[in-house]
């Protein structure tokens, strides 16, 4: 194999490559907990995207005095956490991985 054709097979391996990330990007994987009491959706990658909570995850045993905005703020106090958590592992990860790929090479979802 010629050097233009390894370039061409990495130039089509690298495409392949984005297309993954960006359909993982579109991607939702939904967890639930407490008989659906709580609800939270990740991307393909693993990252956060929202939470919804039921009163029932507050106060299994009545429910109807958990009001809506106890709930609205709960889950956008732990959206906000989860979010920031994140991207501090993020930013985390790829100071790491900087350090171990060579200057100028660029891999979509390594760095």
């Amino acid at each position: 194999m010629n050097i233009a054709q390894m370039m061409k097979q990495a130039q089509q391996m690298q495409k392949k490559m984005q297309d993954v990330q960006a359909e993982l990007s579109a991607t939702e994987i939904i967890g639930t907990s407490g008989n659906g009491a709580v609800k939270v959706v990740l991307d393909g990658h693993g990252k956060f995207k929202s939470i919804k909570l039921l009163p029932e995850a507050i106060n299994p045993e009545n429910p109807s005095s958990v009001d809506a905005e106890s709930l609205e703020m709960l889950e956008e106090l732990i959206s906000s956490a989860l979010q920031e958590a994140g991207e501090e592992a993020t930013k985390k990860s790829e100071a790491k991985m900087k350090g171990i790929v060579p200057p100028g090479l660029h891999i979509p979802g390594l760095i």
